[in-house]
């Protein structure tokens, strides 16, 4: 590659690596696409499972904080730590997910959309713009508090008022024998933020917003989401929608799931945490494949964090580890340091690292809609001579050549 002049990004960039087969291509990604063509300055924070452990997890609040610090982080994917994967590593317990600490530190939204190219059409037939995914990125099961029950016996939730006072106590469930118990919590604080983030985005784009839970049985956890989302809408956003000729409405998560399935898109959908998880996989698998969606959390005190909607794409590594050749879809990881850079250059008033940041996307979309392709995009593709499937190197030094000719010619 020709010595050229490289883009300065001005302020540094939060990194966090992570695990398996994504981090081996986050190395290439950074080697291939990004290093040749920028100087930056990275405060890296090495997320693998194993550094995680000798650190007692310290590493991922350390990296949360810097993100507070310098504004804009990019995660690769980790993994979070089952009995089995505490038995492969050596861990001493099965840490949090990485991912809901750091999201529990910066409050906030996930929004989560689709990437699109034209040679993949979406399983759903009727789908013909993105559904993006607003996902309540604090409480619920991932900071749930679980308990096994070992036998006869009576679970209660209790809350002790601070001030003082009486304390409050409901039964859960009387056990007539062995079983388990969950304890999951949420504020209004948290729950109006991820509102605001939502109408926000929505009147943004000029996109319909859904929001849907299960208050019909949750009659006072979804039900208090519910209450704030309806009074945030009428008290500051109602006539903003109307003008731009946007539409805000609630309904049941079934009904939600039968409506957007009848779609065509072009909606952003905002679920409480555990509902975006799921249903951001079922959208992105839809739409083509999960290495196919871009995420991003929105921090209402100024953060931004943007990641890799999957996983770390555990069989492709131990074939890798063999020394056998993989095919493994690099594009959510290459669209996560895109989204990281663009917004970097917006907050440092740098359009070059902007420009940088549309060319490489272009790059990469372009590298797809010519044919050249992982193994997930071949299966899914129209079919066409021009289509080959390549390994993962291959791929990522293909989108590279085509950048290279965007940038210098």
């Amino acid at each position: 590659m020709p010595l050229v002049k490289k883009i300065q990004v001005k302020t540094t960039v939060v990194e966090m690596d992570g695990d398996e087969m994504t981090r081996i291509m986050w190395r290439m990604v950074k080697d291939h696409l990004l290093l040749p063509f920028l100087e930056m300055d990275l405060a890296a924070y090495d997320l693998h499972v194993k550094h995680r452990d000798d650190t007692d997890d310290a590493v991922t609040v350390e990296a949360a904080r810097a993100i507070m610090t310098y504004g804009v982080g990019v995660k690769c994917a980790t993994i979070t730590p089952t009995e089995d994967r505490v038995k492969e590593y050596g861990l001493k317990k099965a840490w949090k997910s990485p991912n809901g600490t750091i999201r529990s530190m910066l409050d906030g939204t996930v929004f989560r959309t689709p990437i699109l190219v034209r040679n993949i059409r979406p399983l759903v037939t009727t789908w013909r713009k993105p559904i993006t995914i607003g996902r309540h990125a604090y409480g619920d099961v991932y900071s749930g508090v679980e308990l096994a029950v070992p036998g006869p016996g009576r679970a209660e939730i209790t809350f002790h008022p601070a001030a003082g006072g009486p304390a409050t106590a409901q039964v859960i469930h009387t056990f007539s024998g062995a079983g388990i118990v969950q304890g999951t919590h949420n504020t209004d604080a948290s729950i109006e933020s991820f509102a605001r983030a939502c109408f926000t985005y929505a009147l943004d784009r000029k996109i319909d917003l859904w929001f849907s839970t299960k208050d019909t049985i949750s009659k006072v956890y979804d039900a208090r989401f519910r209450e704030i989302f309806d009074r945030e809408y009428e008290a500051r956003w109602k006539d903003r929608f109307q003008e731009a000729g946007i539409e805000y409405f609630f309904t049941l998560i079934d009904d939600a799931v039968a409506r957007i399935i009848r779609s065509e898109g072009g909606v952003l959908w905002a679920l409480k945490n555990y509902d975006g998880d799921v249903m951001s996989d079922m959208v992105a698998t839809a739409f083509g494949s999960l290495a196919m969606m871009t995420s991003v959390l929105v921090s209402p005190h100024g953060y931004y964090e943007y990641e890799a909607a999957h996983g770390t794409v555990q069989k492709h590594y131990y074939k890798h580890l063999a020394g056998e050749e993989t095919s493994t879809n690099s594009m959510a990881l290459i669209f996560a340091w895109t989204g990281g850079l663009r917004k970097r250059g917006e907050l440092d008033g740098t359009p070059e690292v902007v420009a940088f940041a549309d060319a490489l996307e272009a790059a990469a979309l372009e590298t797809v809609e010519a044919g050249v392709m992982t193994g997930d995009l071949l299966a899914v593709a129209d079919p066409s001579p021009d289509n080959r499937k390549v390994s993962t190197e291959a791929f990522i030094l293909a989108i590279a050549e085509r950048l290279q000719r965007k940038l210098h010619g």
